[in-house]
């Protein structure tokens, strides 16, 4: 019972498929905090670039709303253009400043989660509704972090209104003893400052919010062990599937491989246990290709198309044994087996000239030396 109780706590980190599943569903990690210190601050930043620009078009605004004659004020007509230049000039002091902001905006989300769009996350949810679940929404420690939040925005952003309220107070008494253009420039500045101050002490929230987010949202999407497990299998696929599939990978590459057998200069045998057949072109090769090999039942079927072929066939069950042990299908022999393959295939070319009538029969087998680390110990019940 412990086992199975330990087997379901969600100790394990979460998996990239589970990850991937969970934003596709639209779940990740996001920090309302920082997206709105980036608008705010971008925008108080803004304010100050584009200040003058908006002022300036939006005193023009004004001089030219209310700058008419009496003729103008009865005719319906001019009034009405008199609103739409005003709405254009409206638009045309205000788009620097609001595209700076939407800009801010579509940033946020980028910094944590990236930009997501999910339509799995506009399905209702019927767990919602139920009320228990929110009582558990709402006591949760989600809910308490929010809690803690909320207060202390409401702590940051008052202390830092404060201190601003200090630094600017002598200059903001000084305001009254100066003219009307001057002053109201110079309360401007004052309040812009002051707005980009307070929007900056919201990055303080931000700050710590951020890791706690990512720290909320992993947490939430832990897995347990047997999760895990039942995860790699459907990823990996049943047992006997997988062992099914390995069968006909098998399958394939020894059909491929049998076709390959005709192609052979010679077919090496050990003799009943081993076959390999081996290929050698001077021209194109740098040393001779294994192109099968085969143990039983396999090898016996390599021998059977090699008779069925002409291809040459010849005894050596220790130079069959090394080259079936260090060599893979489509590889060159390993360079310690050079002398006993060359031999082999020199024997090879004065038989079929012998049997061509083009030569004397050759006096003996060749030795083919096989080195002490690439010697494979011979079985017995095959060598026998």
């Amino acid at each position: 019972m412990a086992e199975q109780d330990s087997s379901q706590e969600k100790t394990e980190e979460p998996t990239s498929r589970k990850l991937e599943k969970a934003r596709d569903e639209g779940q990740v990690p996001r920090s309302k905090e920082l997206g709105t210190t980036l608008v705010l601050v971008i925008g108080a930043v803004g304010l100050l670039i584009f200040g003058p620009f908006m002022t300036q078009r939006v005193t023009g605004l004004a001089l030219n709303s209310f700058s008419f004659d009496r003729n103008t004020a009865f005719d319906t007509g001019m009034m009405s253009s008199y609103l739409n230049a005003s709405i254009l000039e409206a638009a045309i002091a205000l788009a620097p400043w609001l595209l700076l902001v939407l800009v801010a905006a579509f940033a946020g989300p980028l910094f944590v989660g990236g930009w997501l769009f999910s339509t799995k996350a506009f399905m209702p949810k019927l767990d919602r509704l139920n009320p228990l679940s929110g009582l558990k929404r709402m006591f949760s420690m989600n809910s308490l972090v929010e809690l803690f939040k909320a207060w202390a925005k409401v702590l940051v952003v008052g202390t830092v209104a404060w201190l601003v309220l200090m630094y600017f107070f002598s200059e903001a008494m000084a305001i009254q003893h100066q003219a009307l253009e001057p002053a109201v420039d110079h309360a401007v500045g004052i309040i812009l400052w002051s707005v980009l101050f307070l929007c900056l002490s919201t990055a303080i929230i931000a700050i710590v919010d951020v890791p706690w987010q990512i720290h909320s949202f992993t947490k939430k999407m832990r897995m347990s062990m047997q999760e895990v497990k039942d995860e790699y299998k459907e990823t990996e696929g049943k047992p006997e599937v997988k062992s099914k599939v390995r069968q006909l990978q098998r399958e394939i590459a020894q059909r491929r491989m049998m076709a390959d057998v005709p192609e052979a200069d010679v077919v090496i045998t050990n003799p009943t246990h081993y076959s390999v057949a081996l290929k050698y072109q001077a021209a194109a090769m740098g040393a001779p290709i294994l192109l099968a090999k085969g143990t039983d039942q396999v090898a016996l079927k390599i021998r059977e198309i090699a008779k069925e072929n002409n291809v040459p066939q010849m005894q050596a069950p220790p130079l069959a044994r090394a080259l079936y042990t260090h060599t893979k299908v489509g590889d060159e022999i390993p360079e310690g087996l050079y002398i006993a393959v060359a031999q082999v295939l020199a024997y090879i070319y004065q038989m079929d000239n012998y049997a061509k009538g083009r030569g004397p029969k050759p006096e003996r087998k060749p030795d083919m030396p096989i080195p002490r680390d690439l010697r494979v110990d011979p079985d017995p019940a095959a060598d026998s």
